[in-house]
């Protein structure tokens, strides 16, 4: 990934992969298969590789990144390493610790890309669901702003090169933006974004703004049962998809990729099959039609797969249908 189309230059002068490699820690799965692969990833060419501290599989990623390095397949500054501040870390003294864990983890001195992983705060501790007798979370009060200001330090400190948030909605994002002394502004907003869910108005939003949208569950998530109804739509099962593949000669998850990339979003493939790793990375190789792109848009139903029930009331949620 060298040519220059393929990359988005962030409003702090970085650039950014427009393709990234998603990792995620699944419960049945083995940390072991997180490390191959990323080491399969990266050789297939993926430079943006998304994590978070949440996730449980910096080691292994840092791992395979590490490997791959030592035998020349890429230096450390072509990969564009993205980990996400967790919400048990939002207090502002505890911030930059969360960075440091995840960095010594994976045995970096810096990540290209901090975000502020949920705009929820919760109680301070190991847990990474703090939770009440009666098994409710036990969230913390933690000004949205005062975190803020406290990745601004992350970046001063050199242990992040940008900054940005995740799940965030445009009042959130207008929170930080309005706010007194701001020095950096957020580069990048990671949400959940498909044919399904299209994110129409936040996407305008962000680019008014000059910041990146970036998508994850592009193809649908990985449907585990902890945050995804086992009944909601296959997304790549979709009839419009299917026809647009046969049209172009892909698959159904290149056209849904195809058309983030189109709009202007940084999108996240994430699998485990080495087979569908490198057939994702074909996304570049072909262009949906303006027809095509109207066609996808039609299929918007404002649908989100990601619901996190025990969240739903806190006036913070991001996945409401609010932009």
């Amino acid at each position: 990934m060298n040519s220059k189309h393929q990359y988005v230059e962030l409003n702090d002068g970085h650039f950014i992969p427009r393709l990234g490699f998603g990792t995620y820690k699944l419960q049945e799965v083995p940390n072991s298969k997180t490390t191959e692969a990323t080491e399969i990833a990266i050789e297939a060419g993926y430079h943006h590789i998304d994590c978070a501290y949440v996730y449980q599989v910096e080691e292994e990623v840092g791992l395979a990144i590490r490997r791959k390095i030592i035998d020349g397949t890429v230096k450390r500054e072509d990969i564009f390493y993205t980990s996400k501040l967790w919400s048990t870390f939002h207090r502002p003294e505890l911030v930059q610790s969360c960075l440091e864990r995840s960095l010594r983890k994976l045995h970096f001195d810096y990540v290209d890309l901090y975000l502020i992983h949920l705009p929820i705060s919760m109680k301070p501790g190991e847990e990474f669901y703090p939770k009440d007798e009666n098994g409710n979370i036990i969230y913390d009060s933690v000004d949205l702003c005062v975190v803020w200001e406290a990745m601004e330090k992350c970046k001063d400190a050199g242990l992040a090169k940008s900054i940005g948030v995740s799940n965030f909605n445009r009042r959130q994002l207008e929170m930080i933006l309005n706010k007194p002394g701001l020095r950096y502004k957020p580069v990048c907003n990671q949400v959940e974004c498909h044919v399904y869910h299209n994110q129409r108005k936040l996407l305008d939003f962000c680019k008014s703004k000059d910041i990146v949208l970036v998508a994850f569950g592009a193809l649908g998530t990985q449907r585990e049962k902890r945050w995804v109804d086992p009944s909601s739509p296959v997304l790549l099962d979709d009839p419009v998809l299917g026809t647009l593949a046969k049209k172009h000669k892909r698959s159904p998850a290149l056209i849904a990729l195809r058309y983030q990339l189109q709009r202007g979003v940084v999108v996240l493939a994430q699998s485990l099959k080495e087979s569908e790793i490198k057939e994702n990375i074909q996304v570049f190789d072909f262009q949906l039609t303006d027809e095509d792109m109207i066609e996808l848009d039609g299929l918007n139903r404002n649908f989100r797969y990601l619901l996190i029930k025990s969240m739903v009331n806190h006036p913070n949620y991001p996945f409401a249908d609010e932009y």
